[in-house]
């Protein structure tokens, strides 16, 4: 097995301050996607002493190891307002201010395999484009002529969404990380959070490279969250599972064109990775921070795709890696403040949705700090639905 796909890691920063400041307005703990976006919407906003602290390298943790997808098909409408929004950020920034996502937009295929399973995305559909989408139900023959690997006689039907798509997760946190520095943000590596105490007049903040006080700390730590709301008595309920994708061999002549590509119900997905393929499957995994790449998820995913798309079973592999969801109970994102505690606000638990959601939840913590009202109500994505009261979220598209 070769590790080769390190582009997926964001290279260190030669010109990171040498010591932290004393004080900050905002401290946001964690350097992936959320850190960065959440950075650079506060800065762009005109807050002041805006601090990132990472412990390794920035986008190390879960934000180097996604599949990229980026979409907008949800079931559940602030789901689909988060994934839009964040695709239209990265269809301007890419597009009009020629930031290099490597943002390819060839559509999101659901497959479906039973009536309850078509009669579900159907409803969905009728959600997302409610909300400004361009969704879509295809018959089995439409989405084999979509995605030539299908076989459609093992499909009842499928959704396409045209305008979805993927992009590469490292270039996304290395821009936002570069703009957010631009206008004044502080980001530091390879530094760890060993404590935290929090009080009326801010948090205490205590790494190996020494201490910071900030008037409000951000949690956007991913899997690492639960351990870091703990230290401040917020209950951030995290699971963490390895999830494993793997690449097959670069081909001389590449493989047709075709969607992001998931079946519901066996949870198996795969897109086109340069010449090769990109396959997966959400396999069932102990809970842990196991992050070794293994093998024990390929006979699962063969076993899906000699029904589904039998020219991808039994394919031979050339790389791959591992990293972690950090699943929230019902799997879907905390956002919020605390509620005995507003100057802590968090942004994690994103369960496999966090890198396409990205730039959206940089808005909404933004306006969550300035006390201002957003484009989104974030409630329902609070923590406090954990503690019983209020709903938990219902999200139908997870894979």
């Amino acid at each position: 097995m070769r590790y080769e796909y390190l582009d997926n890691c964001v290279p260190l920063v030669p010109e990171l301050p040498a010591q932290l400041p004393a004080n900050a307005s905002v401290v946001i703990l964690g350097g992936g996607i959320m850190g960065v976006c959440t950075a650079y919407e506060l800065a762009k906003a005109g807050v002041r002493d805006v601090v990132v602290l990472e412990r390794d390298a920035l986008g190390s943790g879960s934000s180097a190891k996604p599949l990229g997808g980026v979409r907008a098909t949800f079931s559940d409408p602030g789901n689909v307002v988060l994934g839009r929004r964040s695709l239209e950020t990265f269809e301007r920034m890419q597009y009009e201010e020629n930031a290099d996502f490597g943002l390819r937009q060839v559509g999101y295929l659901f497959l479906c395999r039973s009536d309850a399973e078509v009669a579900s995305v159907e409803a969905s559909v009728q959600v997302q484009n409610s909300l400004g989408c361009n969704s879509r139900m295809v018959s089995p023959t439409e989405a084999a002529e979509i995605n030539p690997f299908l076989n459609s006689d093992a499909l009842v039907g499928a959704s396409f969404s045209p305008r979805d798509g993927y992009a590469q997760p490292s270039l996304v946190v290395a821009e936002y990380a570069r703009r957010a520095r631009e206008l004044g943000a502080q980001i530091f590596e390879h530094t760890e959070v060993i404590g935290l105490g929090a009080s009326d007049d801010g948090v205490d903040i205590h790494t190996q490279r020494g201490e910071i006080h900030a008037d409000s700390i951000v949690i956007a730590a991913g899997a690492w969250s639960t351990a870091l709301g703990a230290m401040v008595g917020v209950n951030l309920p995290i699971e963490p599972v390895r999830r494993q994708i793997g690449f097959t061999p670069q081909l001389a002549e590449p493989h047709p064109t075709v969607p992001f590509t998931l079946d519901l119900s066996t949870t198996m997905y795969f897109h086109n990775h340069r010449n090769g393929m990109l396959l997966g499957i959400s396999n069932e995994e102990e809970p842990g921070f196991q992050r070794e790449f293994s093998y024990n998820w390929v006979d699962e995913f063969n076993a899906a795709a000699e029904i589904i798309a039998p020219d991808l079973s039994h394919q031979p592999l050339e790389a791959g890696w591992a990293g972690l969801y950090e699943n929230t109970p019902d799997h879907n994102a905390m956002i919020g403040r605390d509620s005995s505690r507003p100057n802590i606000l968090y942004a994690t638990g994103f369960s496999g949705h966090g890198f396409l959601q990205g730039p959206a939840v940089g808005e909404l913590i933004r306006d969550l700090y300035l006390d201002r009202e957003s484009f989104l109500d974030p409630i329902p994505f609070s923590a406090d639905r954990f503690a019983g009261t209020q709903a938990r979220l219902a999200e139908l598209h997870i894979i």
